[in-house]
């Protein structure tokens, strides 16, 4: 009899599990709470002028390449119809029950099965249902809760027409024209969110309490920033928490070599955009984007702040709210009627009890996963796409086969004690190489090759020398990973009726069609 798994989310970690776990004929139901696939793609997550961190040829599912008419960054609402493809293609919304919250997740200590609690709603009367399972697969990921910080002043500030929203929930443009706005925070979805919001707004302040690195697309304007930093190389320029093979002599005898190559990428980066003339020449060398984010530069923005479309307040705060105005700690007074603040998430579970979450979190909240997927101390229990890396969905489709094979016995893993003692030192690496920005432990930029190919080694399902060596040279291929499917086919061929067929032999430049549902 087949094992009943649960899987919660439908982005790339729901969805690329769902595909596998189906494929090795489990029966798995898949829980939505919004309406479609997509995750943080889905349309009432996408801010204005969304877009992709990194090329589309580095960033898809390995056996779907993105369409040739895709552009190079393809476009939030394109990303969704792109999974909504994806998932259309294999046959995967079937599995799932869209606008169904899961509310309440339990497990029974004596069999191990885990009862679920959902919430549906069709637009009607919202219903409870409750049902068991063998397996829980947790995939709604690490962005899924929006932090909106609260200032002293804000009711007093609300009540005088004033409004804060979160970037993630920022999704109707028109709302900001004609407005007073302050946007929190220089990631990504802040410079994006503020780089549209000043097309229609009387005036666009961002408060830059850290001014970190910015990466052009092309650096010099020539060079895809993928073939400098989605590559072995790239990942070697920055010390590991473990340092091995070639990485040693960048971090050894060829440590000039490396730091040349990083001052000269720097050099070439603050010239291109012209950082010092903005006023956003980072206080720390380039190097420091291991320890904070590699954030792709939002076209024009450097533009807009030398003409003084964008104001920027930077190495300071909000210190509190005042009707219609924002107070920042260095003195600063900003006339503001709307607030949109690219502050991060909670990476929270609210289904889970307390005293479940205990179970593998520390006090402080950091997630205690080994490899980023398995509880040590929770049985029938696995997180798929908890850490923040440049290439999740691949990192989505390694957890999923880490999946498969513990749910067939098929993983040799080590003690209890040696898994703690892993996590052990993975979290205290990443405390001491971040400044707080490590996201509860999930954290694993710029390393994202590195935590994939230690997911693949933990199963033997990595890649061979050879394409290995070819990553050193060329930006990453996702189509070259499909290959460890043939392997996953191979073990489980004896416990499968039909086989382990794979729908078409697809290569990374196989056109596909996508078709947003209706």
């Amino acid at each position: 009899m087949s094992k009943h798994i649960a899987v919660i989310g439908a982005g790339f970690a729901g969805l690329t599990t769902a595909r596998l776990l189906t494929e090795l004929e489990y029966d798995v139901t898949v829980f939505e709470k919004e309406s479609e696939v997509g995750g943080v793609w889905a349309s009432s997550r996408r801010y204005p002028g969304l877009g992709t961190q990194n090329p589309g040829s580095t960033y898809h599912i390995s056996e779907h390449p993105m369409p040739k008419h895709y552009p190079e960054w393809p476009t939030g609402e394109q990303m969704q119809e792109y999974i909504d493809s994806y998932a259309v293609r294999f046959d995967l919304k079937r599995l799932v029950r869209f606008d169904t919250e899961v509310v309440d997740a339990d497990i029974d200590e004596g069999s191990g099965k885990w009862t679920i609690r959902s919430r549906s709603s069709n637009g009607k009367k919202a219903e409870v249902n409750e049902e068991q399972f063998d397996f829980l697969v947790v995939g709604n990921g690490i962005f899924s809760r929006p932090k909106v910080p609260e200032f002293d002043g804000i009711e007093n500030w609300e009540s005088h027409g004033g409004k804060i929203v979160h970037s993630s929930e920022f999704v109707d443009l028109e709302s900001a024209k004609d407005k007073k706005v302050l946007v929190i925070g220089y990631g990504k979805s802040s410079c994006d969110a503020a780089m549209s919001i000043s097309s229609v707004a009387a005036n666009t302040h961002v408060v830059v309490r850290n001014v970190i690195w910015k990466i052009p697309k092309k650096i010099g304007g020539l060079v895809n920033f993928k073939h400098l930093l989605l590559t072995r190389l790239g990942e070697g320029l920055f010390p590991y928490v473990e340092i091995k093979g070639f990485d040693k002599f960048l971090h050894g005898i060829g440590t000039p070599i490396r730091k040349a190559l990083l001052g000269s990428m720097g050099a070439v980066i603050s010239r291109q955009l012209k950082m010092k003339e903005s006023g956003l020449y980072p206080d720390k060398p380039i190097e420091s984007i291991a320890r904070s984010s590699i954030s792709l530069a939002t076209d024009g923005f450097f533009e807009a702040v030398r003409k003084g479309t964008i104001r920027i307040h930077r190495d300071t705060q909000i210190s509190h709210l005042e009707p219609g105005v924002a107070v920042l700690k260095n003195g600063d007074r900003i006339e503001a009627d709307l607030i949109v603040a690219g502050t991060g998430f909670y990476q929270s579970i609210p289904f889970f009890s307390s005293s479940l979450l205990d179970r593998f979190t520390e006090e402080n909240g950091d997630f205690r996963l080994y490899k980023n997927i398995l509880p040590v101390d929770v049985p029938n229990l696995a997180f798929v796409g908890y850490n923040s890396s440049l290439m999740c969905q691949l990192s989505c489709e390694a957890g999923a086969m880490m999946v498969s094979e513990y749910l067939r016995d098929g993983l040799k893993l080590p003690s209890k004690v040696e898994q703690n003692r892993y996590i052990d030192h993975r979290l205290d690496w990443n405390r001491s190489r971040t400044d707080g920005n490590y996201f509860r432990g999930t954290y694993v930029v710029p390393f994202s090759i590195h935590q994939i190919d230690e997911v693949l080694n933990e199963m033997g399902l990595n890649l061979n020398p050879m394409q290995k060596l070819m990553q050193w040279l060329v930006s990453i291929r996702p189509g070259v990973y499909s290959r460890c499917y043939d392997e996953l086919k191979k073990r489980n061929a004896d416990r499968m009726s039909g086989g382990f067929s794979r729908t078409g032999d697809v290569v990374a430049t196989t056109e596909v069609e996508v078709k947003k549902a209706s």
